[in-house]
């Protein structure tokens, strides 16, 4: 049996998917606006699952996880108008309600949203094939984000709960919100990515639009009526359609305060440019990377190999901080290339509820046609696929492909896969690797091995300049999420943190008066009478 043949048959029929993981198709017909569920039945998406089934003769077909309204102008306009009404231009209730209701709020969410985990887990699965420990995982962490953020919040509130004296003017510095958000998240981690800017956005004071992605859409349903539940009408408003038909007419209307995307550079830019009042708009943009990684020839090759396959191949590679370059240097190139395609070899293929599974379907029915074009043209031009079977594919499976040599000439050097297909690139002189760095486009991290204290010092001092993060012998990643996440170049604009993100989601306000009796009089019944939620001397525990 061929290797097509024995990833065709991981895939399972529908009656040998175990009934703890099955999942009744879940066809959505409404939508959060202005606080209530609102039905559409203007038309609907058809949601693949990046789990395919084979049928009785052996052939895959794709199943219907369920379906989603697809939403056009009209009702795009109508999420805006309760998010901007809901703000309703710093006055509503919930920009100046107290710091704490506003964490009540939250917490409040989270409790309704905990109760729901299981059915956004297997969501979470079956959407866009991850398996369901890291499925587990991507739900918990997201948790402990937002319990995080509350902290981070209480933290920088208390801190500006004083006044401050300089030159005769009294002062008290706090952060107010910025107004309508409209945040979309991407499809790799469609509830985590996505929540790490809506949470620190929504508690802010800012209120939402919220696209989901294309793909893990539905996960997002059970959560509406958590987000109905524990908010205003208005703060939290959901659209969903075509991307290209809703998005621009939201840019348009100029009442986008902070566009908040994890996506591509090339749709920012677009979206940035339609935007009629552009010193108006705040973007929070997390974009493209290629994260490559650096082995130089001192390196310890066993901790290089199993950091490189899981920095290039967790969750298939589909992450933006994914390892998608490797340069090693020539005097071990070929025992590096030997020892990381049997580690490939060992990562086990199958379906996300299938125990030790690391390698499973992709939710972009799409990507196996786009990888397999790549690792054509890089052997066309004189590469090898180096692991046996690597590069096969059926359906969604796509097995990962080590591909050796990679050079300049390959759209595997310049291109951002997001997928599982590994290049590795020889190099002589550390300036090679170094001028892929300064000459690319992206500035998101690096990884480099090796063990010279000088080399590892002087390298790290001109790498710092050119990406947010220099990972030293071990993989690119995200965590932990109270350190920053940010890229130069086009790989972002912002920072990301719990408290980075609070403040990218705000600005500094403050309210001043002269020393005077009569002003300080003043304070004091403001304070004292608790006549306002900014002028405030409150402790938050």
């Amino acid at each position: 049996m061929n290797s097509v043949n024995d990833l065709a048959n991981l895939f399972p029929r529908l009656s040998d998917v175990p009934a703890e993981t099955r999942i009744t198709p879940l066809h959505q017909r409404e939508t959060l606006v202005g606080g209530e569920m609102r039905r559409i039945d203007r038309g609907c998406k058809t949601a693949l699952s990046a789990i395919q089934l084979r049928q009785e003769d052996g052939t895959l077909a794709p199943f219907e996880v369920g379906s989603y309204p697809l939403g056009g102008v009209n009702e795009a306009r109508d999420a805006l108008e309760a998010a901007v009404h809901a703000y309703d231009s710093g006055r509503g209730r919930w920009p100046t309600m107290p710091v704490a209701g506003r964490i009540s709020c939250v917490e409040h969410f989270v409790r309704l949203m905990v109760a729901r985990r299981e059915e956004v887990v297997r969501l979470i699965m079956w959407e866009i094939g991850k398996a369901r420990p890291d499925a587990e995982k991507e739900f918990d962490r997201t948790v402990e984000y937002i319990s995080a953020t509350v902290e981070a919040l209480k933290e920088l509130d208390n801190g500006n709960s004083k006044f401050h004296v300089v030159e005769g003017t009294i002062a008290q510095i706090r952060r107010s919100p910025l107004g309508v958000v409209l945040c979309m998240g991407p499809y790799n981690y469609p509830l985590n990515e996505t929540f790490t800017t809506l949470i620190p956005a929504l508690i802010m004071g800012n209120t939402i639009v919220l696209k989901p992605p294309k793909f893990g859409a539905l996960l997002f349903y059970p959560l509406l009526f958590a987000f109905q539940k524990a908010f205003p009408p208005g703060v939290v408003n959901t659209i969903y359609g075509r991307g290209e038909e809703v998005v621009p007419y939201l840019m348009a209307s100029g009442d986008i305060n902070v566009l908040a995307l994890i996506g591509s550079s090339r749709v920012a830019d677009s979206l940035k440019k339609q935007h009629p009042k552009s010193n108006r708009l705040r973007a929070v943009l997390g974009l493209d990377a290629k994260n490559p990684a650096i082995v130089l020839p001192d390196a310890d090759i066993d901790t290089a190999v199993r950091e490189c396959v899981a920095g290039s191949l967790s969750f298939n590679g589909q992450r933006c901080t994914a390892l998608k370059l490797i340069f090693v240097h020539r005097s071990i190139a070929d025992t590096f290339v030997s020892r990381f395609s049997r580690a490939v070899q060992d990562l086990k293929c199958g379906m996300p509820w299938e125990k030790g599974v690391q390698i499973t379907p992709l939710p972009d029915q799409q990507k196996p046609r786009y990888l397999d074009e790549c690792v054509a043209q890089a052997v066309s031009l004189g590469a090898c696929v180096v692991n046996p079977g690597g590069g096969d594919s059926a359906g969604t499976l796509f097995r990962p492909a080590v591909v050796y040599p990679v050079t300049d000439e390959m759209k595997l050097y310049h291109e951002e896969q997001f997928g599982p297909v590994v290049p590795i690139v020889p190099f002589d002189d550390v300036s090679e690797p170094l001028e892929y760095i300064i000459r690319s486009p992206y500035g998101q991290q690096v990884s480099l091995f090796g063990n010279d204290a000088e080399q590892i010092g002087a390298l790290t001092d001109q790498l710092v300049n050119q990406v947010c993060r220099v990972n030293l012998n071990c993989q690119c990643q995200r965590g932990p999420d109270v350190f920053p996440f940010a890229g130069r170049k086009d790989s972002a604009e912002g920072t990301l943190s719990v408290s980075d993100a609070l403040r990218s989601f705000s600005i500094r306000s403050m309210v001043a008066t002269r020393k005077s009796s009569s002003d300080k009089t003043l304070l004091n019944a403001i304070v004292d009478g608790r006549r306002s939620n900014f002028i405030a001397t409150g402790f938050l525990l």
